[in-house]
């Protein structure tokens, strides 16, 4: 993989956090840049580390997944990507608010970064390097939230759903060029 489509693979999976944080943006009144980092730092923190988890888990039944490694790869890309699109139309934009609140954070941070696990997974079965792709997926994220948090802070919650949109295709293509390199070269 290169580092082009590592990075658009960050970008895709920074988008459930960015999300949350233009929607925490637009609500956080009171100390707005230290609930901002934090929140980003924890998004960050666990986007990143979510794909080291699935990795692992991919690693250990590997053997038995390789002669089908594109097509689950595909598949899972593309349900990620269509769950984010469909929560990007039909979600409920209350659940996504709440990052002042430590516990809250913590729930939201491992909701947005499940996706991170499963491409965690589809990492293994292509046998990238792990470790890079986690920092690049984890800084990618907090820069995404940390511009996530002033959209959110001068536009309100104009753009959220759309960005959950855009990821979702984005994972969505690169699950289906996964899929026809695969198949055909």
């Amino acid at each position: 993989m290169n580092g082009i489509t590592l990075f658009l693979i960050a970008i895709a999976l920074a988008m459930d956090s960015c999300a949350v944080s233009i929607a925490a943006g637009s609500t956080l009144k009171e100390h707005f840049w230290y609930y901002g980092i934090r929140a980003a730092f924890f998004f960050g923190l666990f986007q990143g580390g979510m794909p080291i988890i699935g990795y692992l888990i991919g690693e250990a039944g590997s053997e038995i997944i390789a002669p089908f490694d594109h097509w689950v790869a595909a598949l899972l890309l593309g349900g990620i990507g269509g769950k984010m699109i469909y929560e990007g139309v039909y979600g409920n934009e209350e659940e996504k608010k709440g990052v002042a609140s430590l516990s809250m954070l913590l729930v939201l941070a491992v909701a947005t970064s499940i996706d991170a696990l499963a491409v965690g997974v589809t990492f293994s079965l292509l046998e990238i390097p792990i470790l890079v792709a986690a920092l690049v997926i984890g800084i990618v994220t907090f820069g995404a939230c940390i511009a996530g948090i002033m959209a959110g802070r001068h536009v309100g919650r104009f753009l959220g759903r759309r960005v959950e949109l855009l990821g979702g295709i984005i994972l969505i293509g690169i699950g289906a060029r996964i899929l026809i390199e695969g198949i055909f070269f």
